[in-house]
């Protein structure tokens, strides 16, 4: 079995992780895995195993226009069906929307299977028109789309006339791996506060405005809580003159991207997640997993398949709005003992997305677009522990 995964880049994001954890678990099953990027390895956040085949098209950047857009990327796609005719893979697996159309194109007439994926629920993040029109007239040519939720998977279907629509979610794997950068917990912030962490890109789709605004509401109240957001992005200094203007530079913490995440989660006493939007969030899972309750906006699409209301977390309906936030916030934060017994079941997350179960369901889709699958899942070769 010989596997392609098509990304943008391995920069730091959720999608790029679950490219790194999809090459990682198949090639510890003995399948020839290859990752194919259209930036150079210099820009790499995740690393590889040594075992999985990187492949670089040194071909992302500005495009110049919509005749430029249109030369750059038809580049990109004879530079793809090139790597293809050479790797001659069974499944080409294009990781987002783009990679997705651009590995469609690229396969047409070759005898290798491809499969376009979703991680963001698609209308909520606009592509544009040009790409809009190209998704909504290859993803019917490809052998099989997946999504990560429902949600998304009747989007497809009604907008792109896409029949071959699989669900599949993400899987949590266990340790959750450690790259650079590690930044110890314990250089941030002091061993008697208690933190309230998120972690992701600081772009729009994240929230972080409204979170610290949230935050800012309730602070004086819970005078021992920081707030931690990890991550980076092009909205860190907007965010940062945020916290200024609130006069909270010493309780809103701002450390970067950071490697490390087991050691954060185990260091927060509750995990919050304020997007706009999401795909699936794998820090919610993670966060579960390691122990922690969470409090999220029930924003399209991911958050309410993964957290029960009132059992392992708290879903705050009206997305967006930070008061209701900061309400659902303090509820946690003022009582122990209801955290303490919503962050023991929120760990149960492991059984409903591991990898054992999630990486049948790939080997399913394999098999249903004709692809012989060379080897079964051997569920104790996985990397699930406690």
């Amino acid at each position: 079995m010989k596997i392609l995964l098509f990304i943008h880049s391995l920069h730091y994001g959720g999608a790029e992780r679950v490219a790194m954890n999809l090459s990682s678990e198949w090639v510890a099953q003995g399948w020839e895995v290859s990752v194919a990027t259209l930036t150079s390895t210099a820009s790499d956040f995740y690393s590889l195993p040594a075992s999985v085949e990187r492949i670089t098209l040194d071909l992302a950047g500005a495009t110049g226009g919509p005749a430029g857009a249109v030369s750059a990327n038809a580049r990109r796609m004879l530079a793809l069906r090139r790597v293809l005719r050479q790797v001659k893979p069974d499944v080409v697996l294009g990781i987002e929307t783009r990679p997705s159309i651009l590995a469609i194109l690229a396969g047409l007439g070759l005898p290798c299977k491809v499969i376009a994926t979703e991680h963001i629920h698609p209308p909520m993040l606009s592509e544009g028109k040009f790409w809009e029109f190209l998704r909504r007239w290859t993803y019917p040519l490809a052998d099989k789309v997946v999504a990560l939720t429902e949600k998304s998977k009747a989007w497809l279907q009604d907008h792109c006339h896409c029949k071959a629509v699989t669900v599949i979610p993400n899987s949590i794997s266990l340790p959750i791996p450690v790259v650079e950068p590690v930044v110890p917990p314990q250089k941030i912030v002091g061993p008697e506060r208690r933190v309230l962490l998120a972690a992701g890109r600081m772009a729009e789709q994240k929230g972080f405005d409204i979170l610290i605004d949230s935050f800012a509401r309730i602070a004086s109240a819970f005078p021992g809580w920081d707030l931690v957001i990890v991550g980076d992005g092009h909205d860190r200094r907007a965010l940062e003159a945020q916290v200024t203007v609130a006069g909270l530079r010493n309780r809103v913490l701002l450390p970067g991207q950071v490697g490390n995440m087991p050691d954060w989660y185990e260091r927060a006493d509750l995990y919050v997640l304020s997007s706009r939007f999401e795909g699936f969030s794998m820090t919610i899972v993670e966060a579960m997993a390691s122990g922690c309750a969470v409090v999220s906006f029930d924003c399209d699409a991911g958050p309410g398949d993964i957290i029960t209301h009132g059992h392992d977390g708290l879903l705050v309906q009206a997305v967006g709005d930070p008061q209701e936030l900061a309400n659902a916030l303090s509820t946690l934060m003022k009582d122990d003992e209801t955290r303490a017994l919503m962050a023991s079941r929120a760990r149960a997350v492991v059984d409903k997305f591991s990898v054992a179960r999630v990486f049948s369901m790939w080997r399913d889709v394999f098999t249903q677009t004709g692809v012989r699958v060379s080897r079964t899942i051997d569920c104790s070769s996985v990397r699930v522990t406690e």
